[in-house]
């Protein structure tokens, strides 16, 4: 009944606090259950985070063999370590086999560059939308929600919108 749109940067620190600190648990109790539906957009901030646009790229050619959320819970756990190389291409091949995507087609897809025109799309799309910083989420029917939210806040306004959309009267959980 509810969508929410994260615009996320793998290389952001407020992204990587809210990947690890918040989305497990609304995982747990709105996305798992159904209640929630969570779409990731790409929204690499180059400027401040030279290593975005490779992270995004990775993570949406491992997209393609379905292992995006492993990857993205890997990138944002070793961001630490990928995130100051000159050339993260390295490490983020040892994200690929910790996860299980097969090699050769994320080496063959980043070389072909086949999801950049994507992942800028979705950047040029969110810019359009108001987004300018990250994290920002996008929820259908309460608007953008800028900066790392703690959970209670995606609670509150979760559970109100899922209770509206369904009908249901009390605590969802």
């Amino acid at each position: 009944p509810v969508t929410v749109y994260e615009m996320s940067d793998f290389q952001c620190p407020w992204c990587r606090k809210q990947a690890m600190e918040v989305l497990p648990q609304l995982e747990q109790e709105f996305i798992a259950t159904g209640k929630v539906r969570w779409i990731f957009v790409n929204f690499p901030i180059t400027d401040l985070h030279p290593n975005a646009g490779a992270a995004s790229e990775f993570a949406m050619c491992a997209a393609k063999s379905d292992h995006f959320w492993p990857i993205h819970d890997l990138l944002f756990q070793y961001q630490s370590k990928w995130a100051p190389l000159k050339d993260p291409a390295p490490f983020l091949l040892t994200l690929a086999d910790s996860a299980g995507v097969p090699r050769d087609s994320i080496v063959s897809c980043l070389q072909k560059q086949e999801t950049r025109a994507l992942i800028q799309s979705e950047a040029n799309s969110a810019a359009r939308s108001g987004v300018s910083s990250t994290p920002t989420v996008y929820i259908e029917g309460a608007g953008l929600l800028k900066g790392a939210a703690p959970l209670e806040t995606y609670r509150h306004i979760l559970d109100s919108l899922w209770k509206v959309r369904t009908g249901v009267k009390g605590d969802s959980q």
